[in-house]
């Protein structure tokens, strides 16, 4: 029963405080739920980044191993928003990544 009361007390905490912050806990949820689905994406944009402005070759090479290290970077952040969705850090729930927020937000590739 204890253990209901405290559950029922951090929902409603968390639910409540969505109102008085621009960015809120269920935007740092859904941003981090976005990061961690969309993280495999980074592997073909860090190739098509580098083929786009360095040519093939730098596609083939840092452009793969960009992508690769962006692949764990958005996934791993993308964890941690969701783990610590209720807690307003960094402040006022402010996204970690914001070049960009989300993957698609800069346009498809």
């Amino acid at each position: 029963m204890r253990k209901a009361v405290v559950f029922i007390s951090i929902i409603t905490i968390v639910f409540m405080s969505a109102v008085s912050y621009a960015d809120g806990p269920i935007k740092k949820l859904g941003r981090g739920v976005a990061n961690v689905i969309s993280c495999p994406l980074e592997i073909p944009k860090g190739i098509s980044d580098a083929n786009t402005q360095n040519g093939p070759i730098a596609a083939m090479t840092f452009g793969l191993l960009k992508g690769v290290f962006m692949t764990f970077v958005r996934g791993g952040i993308g964890v941690y928003e969701v783990v610590t969705f209720p807690i307003p850090l960094p402040t006022n729930y402010a996204p970690i990544l914001t070049d960009p927020e989300f993957f698609l937000d800069e346009g498809l590739f």
